[in-house]
């Protein structure tokens, strides 16, 4: 081997050591991020890939301070999906005596949530579950008691959820008033 092939090797041996070590570690040694493709999307969140549950409040309102009820998005896939836009509250009551109370989270925001499998998103609803006119007997007396609430994810169809406690046992979504406002969804 003469001197001009052994510089060449030399010099593209290194070259190749160097570029090989590009992207795996940091400046300070760490493994580099990783990078995915430009086109890797994350897909909506939607009735097949989540499942929702409708938390009853565990407190009644007070004259200064609504009950605040909770809906809660659990992506129940094995990939990540997106809660972006507004998501639709309806509670029907259960005797039929009353118009539904509807609400929506736009006012609150809508700004994109994303749910790694099997982690799930929390959004309060406050309302007042109790009626402060009239005698203190008929106080939790509301036009709407709903045993169940329809929840649609957005540009996804409704569900109808069991109102629940925490733990799983039936309970009744009471709405005196139309004041609902259901908040914006965190992780």
């Amino acid at each position: 081997m003469g001197p001009r092939t052994a510089t060449a090797a030399t010099v593209l041996l290194l070259t190749g050591l160097a570029l090989a070590a590009c992207g795996t570690r940091t400046e300070t040694g760490g493994p580099a991020a990783e990078v995915s493709p430009a086109n890797a999307r994350v897909s909506a969140c939607t009735a097949g890939t989540t499942a929702v549950r409708f938390l009853a409040a565990t407190v009644h309102a007070t004259a200064s301070q609504p009950a605040v009820a909770r809906v809660e998005v659990a992506n129940t896939s094995g990939a990540p999906c997106r809660l972006t836009g507004a998501t639709t509250l309806t509670a029907r009551d259960d005797q039929g005596k009353a118009a539904p109370v509807k609400a929506d989270n736009s006012a609150a925001g809508t700004e994109a949530v994303e749910l790694r499998g099997g982690t799930t998103a929390v959004a309060d609803v406050r309302y007042t579950d109790l009626n402060f006119e009239g005698t203190p007997s008929a106080r939790e007396v509301c036009p709407v008691q709903a045993s169940r609430v329809q929840v649609a994810l957005p540009d996804d169809v409704a569900r109808t959820v069991e109102v629940t406690t925490a733990d799983g046992t039936p309970a009744v979504f009471s709405v005196c008033g139309d004041g609902v406002r259901f908040g914006a969804f965190r992780t």
